[in-house]
């Protein structure tokens, strides 16, 4: 099965990017031809007016792919805006898919309630998921490891590529959305884990910084001292346990100090400090170690082996639609 899924170059990423998708991705190159992209178009749609970091995000966020162990030799690693077959392939969608319809998308509302300090009005936030149904099936895409918030876009995905097989030529395959079960990590402050809300903890750090930002986390707030029990389900830092790995032993001695107020909250997060340290100290090392050449020419790499595919795709593309004007080549 081929697989595709791409992340937005806005900004560096944080804990819940590696539960919520990356770690995923790892996983589901080991058995399938994976390609995981730089979005910097989609980055675009709310960030249109802010592009001055977009270039310094895109390697960064390639380079944090590579430290989590997305192997360039397993998977194609690209920049969507070389590919600008993806643009030609959005164009074409578009004068199929109704405006109503994408209205009708509940990330569209969604997005433009929480983002009220941006201008949202330009018509490439409103064709955005049109856009995505090209990143997915202009490489004949058949799996899609999303969360359950985006499911939605992969069924938009399928309708237009079931619209296109019926009104010109059966090209595209219809992709299922994979989803992985992905842990409740809430924000250091309990609220949702959000870079606006400034509550993230940064996937690429170092151990002084993540003490400084794991120490304070809120807890269970009915242990406002030492010698109040508590309960872990009701405690954002028991998720954190889960998410990073805990052992049997370690999990009975957080439960019954937790319950008991046998321990306090300070010696449940040095514990969690401990096991955060030995999930992300590897990726720190090995972040650090990459160089920017080489990044450059994984993504060169990737970029070749993408655009060939987009390229073998649009020829079937324009040919189904009737736009296949190869004849014309060689002639004045």
């Amino acid at each position: 099965m081929r697989i595709l899924s791409g992340m937005r170059p806005t900004g560096k990423l944080h804990i819940g990017h590696l539960f919520g998708a990356l770690q995923s991705w790892v996983n589901l190159q080991k058995e399938h031809e994976s390609f995981y992209f730089v979005a910097d178009w989609h980055a675009l749609t709310t960030h249109y007016n802010d592009t001055d970091e977009i270039i310094k995000n895109s390697i960064e966020l390639v380079k944090s792919y590579l430290a989590v162990g997305i192997d360039p030799n397993k998977s194609t690693i690209f920049i969507q805006s070389e590919i600008k077959e993806h643009a030609e392939l959005t164009l074409l969608f578009s004068m199929f898919v109704p405006v109503s319809r994408l209205e009708r998308v509940p990330t569209y509302k969604e997005i433009k309630q929480q983002l009220k300090d941006r201008d949202l009005s330009n018509a490439g936030f409103l064709i955005y998921p049109v856009l995505q149904a090209s990143d997915i099936l202009i490489y004949m895409a058949e799996g899609v490891p999303v969360g359950e918030d985006q499911v939605y876009h992969i069924e938009l995905t399928r309708e237009i590529a079931r619209k296109f097989n019926y009104l010109y030529k059966e090209v595209f395959p219809e992709p299922k959305p994979i989803l992985s079960k992905v842990p409740k990590l809430l924000g250091t402050d309990g609220r949702k884990m959000s870079k606006s809300y400034g509550n993230t903890i940064p996937l690429i750090t170092n151990e002084n910084t993540l003490k400084k930002m794991v120490m304070p986390m809120i807890t269970d707030p009915a242990r406002k001292r030492r010698t109040d029990p508590g309960n872990p389900e009701k405690c954002p830092v028991w998720d954190y346990h889960k998410a990073f790995g805990i052992n049997s032993e370690d999990e009975a001695w957080v439960k019954d100090g937790c319950t008991n107020a046998k321990i306090g909250c300070v010696d449940c997060k040095k514990l969690l400090l401990k096991n955060m340290k030995e999930k992300l100290e590897p990726i720190w090392e090995k972040y650090n170690l990459l160089t920017d050449n080489y990044v450059k020419d994984v993504i060169v790499d990737g970029n070749k082996k993408a655009k060939k595919i987009a390229q073998e795709t649009m020829e079937k593309v324009r040919s189904a639609m009737n736009l296949d004007y190869s004849f014309l080549k060689g002639t004045r």
